[in-house]
């Protein structure tokens, strides 16, 4: 608890509450290769292999039943970075950085959704679903990840990258390395393959430095006589 200069006691954000952004990172990079793995872009995509693998399709039903609590643990890992921030956010800004966010779980779920309606509608016994209902469902489901999901994350990384450093609560190597990540996935995540790992990586870093610097003892004041 705080007390605010009105008198009335504030809460804070536990310390367990960080590791919310650790768990994320760690949840979506394994959706990520774990999808990657089981539905292959290019030419592999299109051969029968691809597509009736039961390896593959494992793969991706435990990746479809990680996004969910990705996107759960996302949610407490943006409301500890706001309370990083403190109380005196750009509002401009932080409306950028929050509604990002939330668009950005918004499309993840529909690319795990799209991804489900793949397997379900390939594999189930009896479909006449074939070669071009695999290729729709794949593209589909890449496109919102790597497009849209991914150009989302790009805006919420640069607006808190901003936030971060007008408020002068993170440094500048950390800052930079938001900048980075921004452009990766950006211009890069689309095109190139794993490119998508920049998020949870940064994620992870952002994580661990929110950590450190909540558990690192503050130095005690001496009043003044």
């Amino acid at each position: 608890m705080r007390t605010t200069p009105s008198g009335e006691r504030a809460l804070r954000t536990p310390r367990a509450a960080g590791l919310a952004g650790v768990v994320f990172a760690l949840l979506f990079a394994a959706a990520i290769v774990l999808i990657r793995i089981g539905i292959p872009e290019g030419v592999e995509a299109a051969t029968a292999a691809g597509r009736t693998d039961s390896a593959r399709r494992n793969a991706v039903h435990t990746a479809l039943a990680l996004v969910p609590f990705a996107g759960i643990f996302f949610l407490w890992f943006t409301g500890v970075v706001r309370s990083h921030l403190g109380e005196a956010e750009d509002r401009f800004l932080a409306t950028v950085f929050l509604g990002s966010g939330l668009v950005f779980v918004a499309t993840m779920f529909g690319a795990a959704a799209a991804a489900a309606a793949v397997l379900d509608i390939v594999h189930t016994p009896g479909s006449t679903a074939g070669l071009r209902t695999w290729d729709f469902g794949s593209h589909f489901a890449y496109t919102l990840m790597t497009g849209y999901a991914m150009r989302m994350a790009a805006v919420f990384i640069c607006s808190l990258s901003v936030l971060g450093h007008r408020r002068g609560v993170l440094p500048r190597w950390l800052t930079l390395l938001g900048f980075l990540a921004t452009l990766v996935l950006l211009f890069v995540s689309s095109n190139v393959p794993w490119a998508e790992l920049a998020f949870p990586a940064w994620s992870l870093v952002l994580s661990g430095y929110i950590l450190v610097v909540t558990v690192r003892p503050r130095p005690s004041v001496t009043a003044p006589t």
